[in-house]
């Protein structure tokens, strides 16, 4: 050991978890915006319904924060190259924080569904900003070699609070202190965790203009698009994330009712039951991944996602329709469900392969898809719950897995991706940067 390796510090704990020391509190303030944005997620529909919404009143109040929430996701990126990711995340949290008020005062508090999806399609602009700000602020500070585990422990605080302990606090507070009461209280810790976040996180790449002087405002915007028709596979994977997690954001609209009041359970229950099913999500996200290294990308996400899903959608559905009253099945099968949605972690290594000369634009696409995905779920609800009720819905996303699938399979690595990755190991660069941001 030379005396220069003796004077280098030895990593911290924080730092041997994957999680880059200087980004600590950003991670913390995350889990808590998360968790205050999670806590409405699996009783507002009940709630809104129940004061004289109409469910199909409902989905389309969903489905139009789902349009923001899509917008939004794919703005955080260049934006973040625009401006730094610390302002679009202040801007995140002050959308958030505004519209929230508004929706609860002027909407909620009124019962005026006019300015309840005006203020909730505004606010849904907000997390995203927030959200994501913070994930490009990860890719710009983290070493490569670290870059992976740092963007694991952000979805783990993504997913842990939207919507599993945002589910579990609000099953909590709705009995001691009422409805309305928890709805001002997720405000609460949107606030404090956005503060912890900006005010406690000094790292300082994240407060300038990430993207290179020369670059102008439409080479940033429009880089970040082209890319979908220049590489018709990251279109297909767009496809793919956008059916992934469109059943659970339908399923935030229609199963409330489904568990509540024909199988059965409680709104606590419910609230429970959905926390199992996220937890689950969370778990076997990690899980998928390590799958993926030995099995392949590909394999996981068609199989065990794609396939996975097409069965566990109806299973969700039918399974407790047939145990009625029973928790513990309906746990499983949740948990099942939970499962084969996060088996599509692995599309996010698979994308940068598809495109290894733009990742940033290539995983883009997967973060557009991500957001998209909150609107067509409860598009689907809206347009066809009609039809033949929860079951024609249940149906039509079990199919749409099966597409999934099949386009799925087309996304192999083409020989020039190959080519242009053997060369960059024999100049030994590391392709590992990049790699997980958007799952």
């Amino acid at each position: 050991m030379t005396q220069t390796d003796t004077l280098l510090p030895s990593p911290s704990l924080v730092e041997r978890m994957g999680i880059p020391r200087s980004l600590l509190w950003g991670f913390i303030g995350l889990l808590l915006f998360m968790v205050g944005d999670g806590v409405e997620a699996g009783y507002l529909a009940p709630y809104l319904e129940n004061h004289g919404v109409t469910s199909r009143d409902v989905a389309f109040l969903f489905t139009i924060y789902g349009v923001a929430v899509s917008i939004s996701s794919w703005l955080s990126g260049p934006l973040s190259d625009l401006w730094g990711p610390k302002r679009v995340m202040w801007i995140g949290l002050a959308i958030w924080a505004a519209f929230e008020v508004v929706f609860l005062m002027a909407g909620i508090m009124t019962g005026n569904y006019t300015v309840m999806l005006a203020a909730y399609t505004l606010r849904g602009l907000g997390y995203p900003l927030f959200a994501y700000g913070f994930l490009v602020w990860i890719a710009a500070a983290t070493p490569p070699r670290q870059l992976g585990s740092a963007a694991g422990w952000f979805w783990f605080a993504f997913s842990g609070g939207l919507p599993t302990l945002g589910s579990l606090f609000a099953s909590v507070t709705i009995p001691l202190v009422g409805e309305i009461t928890t709805f001002w209280l997720s405000l609460v810790l949107v606030v404090a965790g956005g503060c912890v976040a900006l005010l406690m996180t000094h790292e300082p790449r994240g407060a300038s203009r990430l993207a290179p002087a020369n670059v102008s405002v439409g080479g940033i915007f429009f880089g970040s698009i082209s890319i979908l028709w220049r590489e018709p596979r990251t279109f297909m994977a767009l496809i793919v994330r956008t059916i992934n997690t469109s059943s659970e954001y339908a399923f935030l609209v229609i199963m409330p009712a489904f568990f509540t009041k024909v199988v059965g359970f409680s709104l606590s229950q419910w609230l429970v039951l959905l926390s199992i099913v996220f937890m689950s999500n969370i778990l076997f996200n990690l899980m998928s991944g390590m799958l993926a290294d030995r099995l392949g990308h590909r394999t996981v996400v068609s199989v065990a996602g794609c396939l996975g899903a097409a069965i566990s959608v109806p299973a969700f559905y039918y399974v407790p329709l047939a145990f009625h009253g029973n928790f513990f099945i309906a746990a499983l099968v949740g948990i099942f469900y939970g499962a084969t949605i996060a088996a599509f972690v692995p599309l996010s290594g698979l994308v940068p392969q598809i495109c290894p000369k733009e990742k940033a634009a290539a995983l883009s696409a997967l973060g557009l898809g991500a957001g998209a995905s909150t609107w067509v779920g409860p598009a689907i609800v809206t347009w066809f719950q009609a039809w033949h009720g929860i079951e024609g819905i249940i149906w039509i996303f079990s199919g749409l897995y099966v597409f999934a699938g099949l386009l799925t399979l087309s996304l192999s690595i083409p020989d020039h991706a190959r080519a242009y990755m053997r060369q960059a190991r024999a100049r030994g660069e590391d392709l590992s940067a990049g790699a997980a941001a958007f799952h």
